[in-house]
């Protein structure tokens, strides 16, 4: 049986990634030079957008131990996404917001709880679906918080 430490363990995960982008992006984004510049309101509501996806997903994952299609799309998406910033770090030749807990938080986490979904069996993959989701979950994510950043 799935446990609480694979399912609501995602949320955790992604709580402390997100820490470091919510601390880090809107001064890296100025310090770069950044077009457009990220300000801190217009991350914490991409943050807080993406964390009710988030949460959602770790209560589904939850209820169903693991077999919920949404928590594994974003159990995927989620470790998917640690090269994204380890990618994102290479091209700017530095750290990029997100960079530290990626190697060490996200892909660490997302490997381990793939195999535990494995082991029993009860992961159905994600790969595809997770692919398609991240943009449209992080690209609306930030045109919410880019129109109400602008509202203010």
């Amino acid at each position: 049986m799935i446990g609480k430490s694979v399912t609501w363990g995602l949320l955790a995960a992604w709580v402390a990634h997100d820490l470091e982008e919510l601390a880090t992006t809107s001064p890296w984004s100025r310090a770069h030079r950044a077009v457009p510049t990220v300000g801190r309101v217009e991350s914490a509501v991409a943050i807080g957008a993406v964390g009710v996806v988030m949460a959602v997903a770790a209560a589904e994952g939850a209820r169903t131990g693991g077999r919920s299609r949404l928590f594994q799309t974003a159990l995927a998406g989620f470790g998917l996404h640690a090269v994204t910033h380890v990618a994102a770090s290479a091209v700017f030749r530095g750290y990029t917001p997100g960079v530290l807990t990626a190697p060490t938080v996200v892909a660490p986490f997302a490997l381990w709880a793939w195999r535990r979904l494995r082991r029993e069996g009860v992961w159905t993959g994600g790969g595809r679906p997770a692919l398609a989701a991240f943009p449209l979950v992080v690209g609306g994510a930030h045109v919410l918080a880019r129109r109400v950043a602008r509202g203010r």
